[in-house]
Formats: structure tokens, C-alpha cells, sequence
């Protein structure tokens, strides 16, 4: 005789959950040259494209920059650069569209980027880059603190005098350790929920919950890997920081796209991709509104 499930639908549910979860892949430090390789030759493919999502990044970062030596807190730039690595996953949503329509040989097209604004988890999306706003405000916030607990509240007024202060004393040291430790912290957190979190749920349309722990998953299979990555990500992001942030407008469309090659590389296709809706392409005319705003119209 035939066994029969005594079960719950509730189970049903959570194991069907447990065989439809993306299996992840071991990757190795090749594998990180391979996603740059490629995120720069989807940047050279569709540069214009690249630079007209990215030239507000740039232009915020000189902002900052402004901003800080205006009303000397001097000490925060170097804290607002290297904060760029916790909002830069988000930043970069735009060049995931682009790089996944190019990989199915799709038009390209700067509106195309827009097209990640359809997408059934872009409130995910939204949810999970207000997240890493916060983490980047708390960092700024930590920042502040430990540089106001080691050189207290006296203003940092100019650039080389502020340099002299950080290299040449025993608390500016001491600041140097402290800041990149906590920031570290920051760091890693930032790495682990986003690592392929915002390209998951382009791709596979997934919740917050399960791209974030897709996104943990990939970091606990290849630790050294992505260890990796991350001071790559850092790194670059602080170069191109460097020259008044303009250097961003390259770093960023170039990591945003090696980003979604990597995703590719350690996380399995989805056999069933879904397709998000195409744009309408009926002509609309200025009479006709708001008449068209209701669905029920009948054309005549």
C-alpha cells in the first residue's frame, strides 16, 4: 500500500522553499580577475550608458568633499570615501540590468537601466538599500566618535596640518587602528547581506530574507574568496575616490558590473528565468487623458 502524508501544508511549503534554493559554487581568486575581466568589457561595450548612471556619484562625492572642508570636519572624508563600499551594492542596480541584458544579447540602452524599476522585488530592492543607508550613517556617526574620543572637539582646519596630526602622534595612530577596525566591522557586515543580494533579486525576483541569506551562504562557502573581493572593492573604491571622487565614475560602473559577472559565477541560473513585462508601446494622445488613466476604456 501507498504511504500517505500526514503532514501539514506548512511543511509542504518550507520544504519546496529547501529544493528551490540556489545552489552556491566554490569560486577561487581567479574567478574575482575573470568578473573584472568581464565587468570591463561590459563597461567598454556600453560606456556612454555607464557614465550617464554614474556622473551623479562623482558630482554627490565633490558635494561631500565641499561640504566637509567647509565646515571643517575635515575628518570625516576619508570616512565618507571609504563608506562608498556599504552603499555601492545599491548604487550599482542600474548596471545589473545592463549587464544582464547584454549577457542574453538584449538592446542596451541607458532607458534600459530603468527597466530594474519594473521589477517585481524592486521594493526588496528599495528595502535593502535603505538598510545599507543606515549601516553608512552609523558608520559616519562611529567615525565622528572615535575621532572626537582620540583628538576631542578641536577642529581639523587644514589638510596638511591635519596629515602631520594623524602620522606623526601617537593618537593619530591610534586613530588610524581604531577607525579601520571598526570600519572593518562595517565592512564585513555590508559584504555578507550584499554581496549578490541586489543581483539575486533582479534575476530571480527574490525577497529580502532569501537574497540576504543566498548572500551569506556565497560568503561562508568561499570566506578567503570573498575576503578578497571585498579589499578589491575597497581598494578601488578609495582610488577612484582620490582625485575628488571623480574616479568613481569609472570604479563604479566597472565593480557594479563585475558584480553581477561574479553573481554569475557563484550562484546557479535559475531554470526558469522570469521576464518582466514589456513597455507599452501604444501611442498615447494628450486627449485622451485622463480618460486613459482607467483600464475599462474601449478604443474607438
Amino acid at each position: 500500500m501507498a504511504s500517505s502524508y500526514t503532514g501539514n501544508t506548512t511543511d509542504l511549503v518550507r520544504l519546496d522553499d529547501v529544493r528551490t534554493a540556489p545552489r552556491v559554487y566554490a569560486i577561487t581568486p581567479s574567478d574575482l580577475a575573470d568578473a573584472l575581466r568581464l565587468g570591463w568589457e561590459d563597461f567598454k561595450a556600453v560606456p556612454s550608458h555607464a557614465i550617464m548612471l554614474c556622473l551623479i556619484y562623482p558630482a554627490i562625492g565633490i558635494v561631500l568633499a565641499r561640504t566637509v572642508l567647509g565646515y571643517s570636519i575635515l575628518p570625516l572624508l576619508f570616512p565618507l570615501a571609504a563608506g562608498f563600499a556599504l552603499l555601492g551594492p545599491f548604487a550599482a542596480i542600474g548596471l545589473y540590468e545592463l549587464s544582464r541584458r547584454r549577457e542574453t544579447g538584449e538592446d542596451a540602452s541607458a532607458w534600459h537601466a530603468l527597466d530594474v524599476t519594473r521589477s517585481p522585488s524592486f521594493g526588496a530592492m528599495l528595502a535593502l538599500g535603505l538598510a545599507l543607508l543606515v549601516l553608512f550613517l552609523t558608520w559616519i556617526a562611529t567615525a565622528q566618535a572615535i575621532y572626537v574620543s582620540t583628538f576631542g572637539n578641536a577642529p581639523a582646519s587644514e589638510i596638511p596640518s591635519f596629515l602631520s596630526q594623524v602620522l606623526t602622534t601617537s593618537q593619530g595612530w591610534q586613530l588610524i587602528f581604531v577607525g579601520c577596525g571598526t570600519g572593518l566591522m562595517f565592512a564585513l557586515v555590508a559584504l555578507g547581506v550584499s554581496a549578490v543580494s541586489f543581483p539575486l533579486m533582479l534575476d530571480r525576483h527574490a525577497s529580502v530574507m532569501d537574497a540576504v541569506t543566498t548572500s551569506l551562504r556565497v560568503v561562508a562557502r568561499n570566506p578567503a574568496t570573498m575576503a578578497i573581493w571585498g579589499v578589491i572593492v575597497a581598494a578601488l573604491l578609495v582610488l577612484g575616490s582620490l582625485p575628488f571622487f571623480l574616479g568613481l565614475a569609472v570604479v563604479i560602473p566597472l565593480l557594479g558590473h563585475a558584480t553581477w559577472r561574479l553573481y554569475r559565477m557563484v550562484v546557479e541560473r535559475n531554470p526558469n528565468p522570469p521576464i518582466l513585462p514589456e513597455r507599452s508601446t501604444t501611442r498615447r494622445h494628450a486627449a485622451d487623458f485622463p480618460v486613459s488613466l482607467f483600464k475599462g476604456r474601449r478604443e474607438t
